[in-house]
């Protein structure tokens, strides 16, 4: 069972750094080992982490700020909103949170994919303005702290509407979600319901995938990127309205 929990980090390490939505491939795999939805929530964020910064780290070069708006004011909403999504999670219940994860990918998708394919090549200018994405970005890091489901999805959708580039967006994604997970972990790491064993071999596996992902992020078509994406959105919101986790 425990060489499940190692192919599911190495895949959602992979899948975190192109696209996200890595969780939706750890949760199950944890549900399955035996845990309760919530304790796998808990043990999944936790056990991402160390895959997050390494891939945030690696693509480091490609991170920048978006729609006039320095890195350092997206990195401060998003520890905020992390700590309050990591407070959330453990005082309320996350059926109500859990029950809009599909929408919320099909929305993110459907935007990611309209920004990618059917906006005119001559709009250049940007959709969001530096208030508005900061806000959008402190509502997705709440989101993140609480549960994080296809965080990668909202992230880049309000990325792109900002006017970075596909490849910028990934990287500075990867930065932004292990920035605002690192706040929920600080919270995680003190509750009951962590499993560390699964949590180390699970992280292991990330590392290795997230290191992957940040490879094929800068050797990947641009085009061919964004088709994956897209369809990995796809797949992902007919999965969760067919069978939902929780």
């Amino acid at each position: 069972m425990l060489a499940l929990v190692v192919a599911a980090g190495l895949w959602a390490g992979l899948q975190n750094a192109l696209a996200g939505g890595g969780s939706f491939v750890t949760l199950p795999a944890l549900i399955v080992s035996g845990m309760t939805p919530l304790a796998a929530n808990i043990t999944s964020t936790v056990a991402l982490f160390p895959g997050q910064v390494m891939s945030g780290w690696a693509g480091r070069r490609l991170v920048t700020g978006a729609s006039r708006l320095p890195f350092s004011v997206l990195f401060g909403v998003s520890v905020v909103g992390g700590a309050l999504g990591g407070v959330l999670l453990l005082v309320t219940p996350s059926s109500v949170f859990t029950r809009l994860v599909p929408w919320l990918v099909l929305f993110a998708t459907t935007v990611f994919a309209w920004g990618s394919f059917f906006r005119r090549a001559k709009e250049t200018t940007t959709h969001l303005p530096p208030l508005a994405a900061a806000f959008v970005q402190f509502l997705i890091a709440i989101y993140g702290g609480y549960f994080g489901g296809g965080i990668g999805f909202l992230m880049m959708a309000a990325l792109t509407m900002a006017g970075l580039s596909t490849r910028n967006a990934s990287a500075t994604k990867n930065a932004l979600a292990g920035v605002m997970n690192a706040a929920a972990v600080a919270i995680f790491v003190t509750s009951s319901l962590l499993h560390w064993r699964e949590a180390i071999a699970l992280g292991i596996g990330a590392i290795v995938g997230g290191l992957a992902g940040v490879w094929a992020l800068r050797c990947v078509n641009e085009r061919v990127l964004r088709i994956a994406i897209v369809c990995i959105g796809v797949a992902l919101t007919i999965g969760l309205f067919l069978k939902p986790i929780g």
